[in-house]
């Protein structure tokens, strides 16, 4: 394994040499592998997405029990995983499944709230987040490949700077929120204010989506290296599971930023 340690905790080296290759090894994991089992997971995810949208149009009360699930899953599957990578075989399925009932009950949120505008999104905010997730996921690794970007440890901490600067920024928006206070420009529906305040929160979610994609080098340098060291099979589960977590991350913030875009900019029905 390379010197590089990422600060994902799925992609940790440290644990991964420590706690993955102690495991059995039935053949060698391959990139094509890893692709393979981050397809099925991200196809999980879409289809717990379009079955959510549904059920939360026809229930909405739904939509806060897949946020909940999700959110209580997600901290399970980071502890599962973190103690014995191995759980990722059936971790990174069902934390697919959930984040995509989340991502499907927001959506439907976001579209009817852009409809009780007059709003209309050309193909729905789904389809756009989607375009602009494989966008910047094939531009991250064009740049990987091209050694434009190599995911070193320098570039990593800059990123861990500030994506911890991030965390404790939405940390502080989330108690706030408990309290019936949002934060000016952070909140999406600054988006509806138009004005400054739609512009600067704009911004600042296009300032997000691109630290999320640049995450995907670091990750896209951990599978390479993983896979150089002849990592064990089992480990694609491992590695896909770290992938999915990133791109789970971006696709959320490119919908926010669809939703920004139709709001400010989006044509209105006659």
């Amino acid at each position: 394994m390379s010197q590089l340690q990422s600060s994902n905790p799925v992609f940790a080296d440290q644990l991964f040499d420590q706690k993955v290759h102690a495991q059995p090894a039935g053949g060698v994991a391959t990139v094509q592998g890893v692709i393979n089992k981050t397809g099925a997971c991200a196809m999980l995810c879409a289809i717990a997405g379009a079955i959510a949208y549904a059920v939360t149009k026809a229930n909405p009360g739904w939509a806060m029990g897949f946020m909940i699930a999700s959110l209580i899953f997600s901290f399970v599957a980071f502890i599962a995983v973190w103690r014995s990578p191995s759980h990722a075989r059936w971790v990174a399925p069902i934390y697919s499944i959930l984040q995509g009932a989340t991502i499907g009950s927001v959506t439907f949120f976001l579209e009817r709230i852009l409809e009780s505008k007059g709003i209309t999104v050309a193909g729905g905010l789904a389809l756009q987040a989607f375009v602009i997730t494989m966008a910047l996921m094939g531009t991250m690794l064009g740049l990987y490949k091209a050694r434009i970007l190599r995911g070193g440890q320098t570039f990593q901490m800059a990123l861990t700077v500030a994506t911890v600067g991030l965390l404790v920024v939405m940390l502080i928006g989330f108690v706030l929120s408990l309290f019936g206070v949002s934060l000016p420009f952070i909140s999406i529906g600054s988006a509806l204010e138009g004005g400054t305040p739609a512009l600067i929160g704009l911004g600042i979610n296009v300032l997000v989506l691109g630290l999320a994609s640049l995450w995907l080098v670091v990750d896209f340098r951990v599978i390479d290296d993983a896979v150089q060291s002849g990592a064990p099979r089992e480990a694609e589960w491992y590695l896909a599971f770290g992938l999915i977590v990133t791109l789970v991350w971006v696709y959320i913030e490119a919908l926010k930023l669809a939703f920004r875009l139709a709001a400010m900019f989006g044509g209105k029905r006659n």
